[in-house]
């Protein structure tokens, strides 16, 4: 499978750098301040057009993978592989990021090639890829990771809805500060993902505590009553997983 580049960052550099050409060549009063915003407009889109112009290819297959973007130019096999990760990092500001691949190699990351973790057990990892540059989804992705890489493949966007699934919190007006509620709401999903039973009571613990003190209210936040019951659910899940340990050990 041969992903493909996203043409929005090539229409992106187009706007701006057409936008900057109109206002320049459009009289109006205030003739310096147009100027300059124009004259930014066309550099940055110039220089986001340089870079979607740049040799891009990611392909994966049954030998491996092949990879050429800037910052990054090389061939992984699968027996150089350790695992290939599918994470999506934590929100932002309420709005979901892109989710990303990660790679953790067989033999360790070279020093210079660092450039992320592994979400779950801190390994050094490379960044492979932000999903948002290729126009291919990422239910796609993760079908050719599984068919190719098998168990060196790690779908943690899949583990986490499987593990406790988030509904889609209502913002409003005076409500919890997202941020807060996302690391939360995370920091839950991996304990349940991890299989360690003391990162469950630890993760089980600080949402009691932060809930027990009261959430951080914000101008814009979540509804508070949607999100007592999502982290009221998500302390259950929690506390079963723990019961069931208990009830294995013996």
């Amino acid at each position: 499978m041969e992903l493909r580049r996203n043409r929005g960052a090539r229409a992106f550099a187009l706007a701006c750098v057409l936008g900057g050409v109109l206002l320049l060549a459009y009289p109006s009063d205030g003739a310096l301040l147009r100027t300059i915003i124009a004259v930014g407009a066309i550099a940055l889109g110039a220089v986001a057009l340089v870079s979607a112009l740049r040799p891009f290819r990611f392909g994966i297959h049954a030998d491996g993978l092949s990879i050429r973007r800037p910052g990054l130019r090389r061939e992984f096999r699968w027996a150089e592989v350790d695992t290939v990760v599918l994470d999506e990092p934590p929100r932002r500001g309420g709005y979901p990021t892109p989710p990303r691949l990660l790679l953790v190699p067989a033999q360790g990351v070279p020093r210079e090639l660092v450039t992320a973790r592994h979400p779950l057990d801190g390994r050094p990892a490379i960044e492979l890829l932000v999903l948002d540059q290729v126009r291919e989804q990422p239910e796609q992705v993760a079908e050719a990771l599984t068919r190719h890489a098998g168990d060196r493949f790690v779908d943690l966007l899949a583990r986490r809805r499987a593990a406790f699934a988030v509904p889609d919190l209502p913002v409003g007006l005076r409500g919890y500060a997202m941020d807060r509620v996302d690391r939360l709401i995370r920091r839950g999903q991996d304990a349940l993902l991890s299989g360690d039973a003391s990162a469950r009571q630890a993760a089980r613990g600080e949402i009691e505590r932060a809930t027990g003190a009261g959430l951080p209210i914000a101008q814009r936040g979540y509804n508070t009553f949607q999100t007592d019951t999502v982290l009221t659910a998500l302390v259950v899940a929690l506390a079963d997983q723990q019961s069931s340990d208990r009830e294995t050990a013996t």
